[in-house]
């Protein structure tokens, strides 16, 4: 387990916002070529979070990827949100059209207003989205937090899925924390980043 000390939190700190990156149809619908095998136990660690963060009334953001390539046409309905993992109403929702989360204006414009901000990130595209968002965002100084068993990576051209999601985990690791779910919050409900 690796942590970042810069990203704990005392007790007086708002918690974190929490980042829901590409959570759509396009990752978890067989026979496309950015299909995410685990998707069903990764969408459900995702939605007991997102649960816990509603529940208390903590700020929740989502990220969808839509760039104009072929495989990912945003008029497509597989760019849609995945339906028990969509936005509510008052949450944030940011379009990003390249694999950062910063190549959307407004995402950037957000979070360069937010002061001493902190992020715990989960969802699909860790080796797209998540990483080059946590890359970005390491460079003007945002903190980030990644829940290393609520991210997923497509299914690599070749070798182990697993030795590759943990490879690109170590790197994420660079720039950001990493925790797993159950380390993020304790018993008490109280999270720990």
């Amino acid at each position: 387990m690796i942590l970042n000390r810069n990203m704990m939190a005392s007790m007086h700190d708002d918690p974190p916002i929490l980042v829901c990156a590409d959570l759509q149809t396009e990752y978890v619908t067989e026979g496309r070529s950015h299909v995410i095998t685990d998707a069903e136990a990764i969408t459900s660690r995702c939605l007991e979070l997102m649960t816990l963060w509603r529940e208390n009334l903590w700020p929740v953001m989502h990220l969808k990827r839509i760039a104009q390539a072929a495989w990912f046409n945003p008029a497509s309905k597989l760019t849609d949100w995945i339906a028990e993992l969509k936005p509510r109403p008052g949450e944030l929702a940011f379009e990003h059209p390249l694999p950062s989360a910063y190549s959307s204006t407004r995402f950037a414009e957000y979070m360069s207003n937010m002061k001493n901000i902190r992020c715990v990130l989960l969802g699909f595209s860790l080796d797209e989205t998540i990483l080059s968002t946590v890359v970005d965002g390491f460079h003007r100084s945002h903190r980030y937090q990644v829940v290393s068993d609520a991210v997923a990576c497509r299914r690599p051209g070749v070798g182990d899925p697993v030795s590759y999601k943990l490879a690109v985990v170590r790197v994420i690791g660079n720039y950001a924390g990493i925790q797993g779910s159950r380390d993020l919050v304790g018993a008490s409900g109280k999270i720990a980043v």
